[in-house]
């Protein structure tokens, strides 16, 4: 496709938006105001508490400098740079970087001239710049992300690749729009003849992606695997992308694989991406498992007085049993009885033969916006997800984890393609991405990906990310039904 078929596309102005330099300058001036904030406090907070009102020159002129030295160590390790801004755990790593190696040099350079520094001074103040940093940090970040939520403060990307590949990008940055990017042009791999892609007008080929760009001023440009862009094309646009400053962002062929997982290894010349097996088993799963038994242990003692009053609850609305247990598969397949407290009429399971063809959902789960199954008192239950609690007494004899994947049903689990009985080689979870990505509002195909995601790249400060997350999700109330 050549550049007049590009501007031919002018009926779709509406991908033309304004550049992002605009917000970005104001949010980095944000930061930098909370940086030096933040270890003002600090240094005046040391001071006081160490020398009291009467500190000696040397700590006035130390605590005057400490500011500006801060936010120049932050500069330095790349903690005003906004790739690393609003999103990940990079940008606090940025943070704790800057305090360790400003730390460092202020004892080296009071070593080297023999001029040693207090203690107690040092103990104070940069702890304190840390943890006071790493607080407004995050409450800027839950600012951003709310605005972008609204649509704002969004940076603008060219996708390009094949259509299929292209439609899934469009749609997991809409559905987690706190990433700050917006898919405004495509340019498809292959003799596509479609024009929009998820509502994205399509403004040409793989040769057209730099020529877009200078367009609408895109701030990104996401190329996505394709065969049609070789070595040669990608190098020939990562170049025209530098004469503009456009970020260039490449997803490898292989689909969902953490960072930590992957490492380049430079090789006979060659660029390798060496890939790690997925820690399934050894210490870190036993740490997992202790972790998790002594969690739900504490849980279930702390939240006694609250079950008993559900099921208290559930006995006196209908008379029926409190709890309903189902059977579940669990991890290699084994089976094992799930609890859960019961939200439907008693009859629910005689009854899912008439219901079965209304399911909402496109793939093996069955699940119903209004499944008249649901009692009054089980309706509130599940929106708070109340109705899991008593699944911690299958954490604590093993059967499940806090976090992973769905518990599956016999009977989903006969449907499952064979990737898709991945999932199965941990032990299902209480919560788990699915749970604080939207829940049953999301796709078969979507919630299959986020399983095999988190099996993929288990870590334990992946599994604490997720917990972090899910008390947030629970009183959303999102997907919940």
């Amino acid at each position: 496709m050549s550049d007049s078929a590009v501007v031919s596309t002018d009926s779709h102005a509406d991908w033309l938006i304004e550049p992002s330099s605009a917000w970005t300058r104001i949010y980095l001036k944000k930061v930098a105001v909370a940086d030096y904030s933040v270890a003002v406090v600090a240094a005046v907070s040391a001071v006081g508490l160490r020398f009291g009102v009467n500190p000696s020159v040397k700590y006035i002129v130390l605590s005057v400098s400490l500011p500006l030295l801060w936010m120049i160590a932050v500069r330095v390790v790349g903690g005003y740079e906004m790739r690393y801004l609003g999103n990940g755990s990079d940008e606090f790593r940025k943070v704790l970087n800057a305090g360790v190696s400003l730390t460092a040099g202020m004892a080296l350079i009071s070593y080297a001239f023999k001029d040693e520094l207090s203690r107690e001074y040092l103990f104070i103040s940069m702890p304190l710049i840390i943890m006071l940093d790493l607080l407004v940090r995050f409450v800027l970040r839950k600012q951003l992300h709310r605005s972008r939520a609204d649509g704002r403060c969004m940076s603008t990307v060219v996708a390009v690749g094949h259509e299929s590949a292209v439609a899934q990008l469009i749609r997991e940055l809409r559905r987690e729009r706190y990433h700050g990017l917006q898919v405004v042009a495509a340019c498809l791999a292959g003799n596509a003849s479609t024009t929009t892609v998820e509502g994205v007008p399509v403004v040409g080929d793989l040769d057209d992606a730099a020529a877009v760009v200078r367009r609408c001023g895109a701030a990104t440009v996401a190329v996505l695997p394709s065969p049609e862009m070789d070595a040669a094309k990608l190098r020939a646009l990562a170049w025209e992308l530098e004469k503009t400053g456009t970020d260039l962002y490449v997803a490898p062929a292989l689909l969902d694989v953490a960072g930590p997982r992957t490492t380049i290894r430079p090789t006979a010349g060659l660029t390798l991406l060496h890939v790690d097996h997925p820690q399934l088993s050894g210490p870190r799963q036993v740490l997992k498992d202790l972790f998790d038994r002594t969690v739900a242990a504490v849980a279930l003692m702390l939240l006694s007085p609250v079950m008993l009053a559900i099921a208290a609850a559930i006995r006196f609305s209908d008379g029926g049993p409190a709890f309903f247990i189902q059977t579940r598969v669990g991890k290699d397949g084994k089976l094992f009885r799930i609890r859960k407290f019961r939200t439907m009429v008693v009859d629910a399971e005689a009854r899912f033969a008439e219901l079965r063809a209304q399911n909402d959902n496109d793939g093996a789960k069955f699940k119903m916006r209004k499944d008249p199954r649901i009692t009054r008192i089980g309706g509130t239950l599940r929106k708070l997800s109340l109705d899991e609690l008593p699944q911690l007494f299958n954490v604590l004899i093993g059967d499940m984890s806090l976090v992973g994947p769905r518990p599956p049903l016999p009977d989903e689990v006969r449907q499952y393609a064979a990737h898709v009985r991945r999932r199965l080689v941990v032990k299902p979870g209480l919560t788990g991405m699915w749970q604080v990505s939207g829940r049953s509002n999301l796709s078969w195909d979507e919630s299959v990906r986020l399983d095999l995601r988190y099996v993929e790249n288990w870590s334990f400060a992946l599994d604490l990310q997720i917990l972090w997350k899910t008390l947030p999700a629970i009183f959303k109330g999102s997907g919940a039904y």
